[in-house]
């Protein structure tokens, strides 16, 4: 084989193994919560469908984020209502209710 073509064969293996590490250093993949074949798959898929959905909100950031600060902060504010994007864009301003745009019904 010739040597540019080793070469970029493996670079093209080079980005799936750091592509594994990042999957193994932000999402923990130690107990499969299923024991067959397919929830393994489902598991893996979910965690890589995560994984890229998390690419592109960094990508669209103008702030420059860590991936695994990123993930960790996801992680914390799951269930959290807040706007992501202006969140991770302006992270110092206060949490502030916008009263105005709020759509929620008050009793008195």
């Amino acid at each position: 084989m010739r040597a540019d073509l080793i070469a970029a064969l493996y670079k093209i293996r080079w980005q799936i193994e750091l592509l594994f590490k990042q999957l193994k250093q932000n999402f923990p993949l130690k107990y499969f919560l299923g024991d067959n074949e397919n929830a393994i798959k489902i598991q893996i898929y979910c965690v890589l469908i995560v994984n890229l959905l998390l690419a592109v909100i960094k990508k669209r950031l103008k702030r420059s984020w860590a991936f695994s600060n990123l993930v960790s902060f996801c992680k914390i504010h799951l269930f959290n209502y807040i706007n992501l994007m202006k969140f991770l864009e302006n992270p110092e301003k206060d949490w502030e209710i916008e009263f105005l745009k709020s759509v929620q019904l008050t009793l008195f």
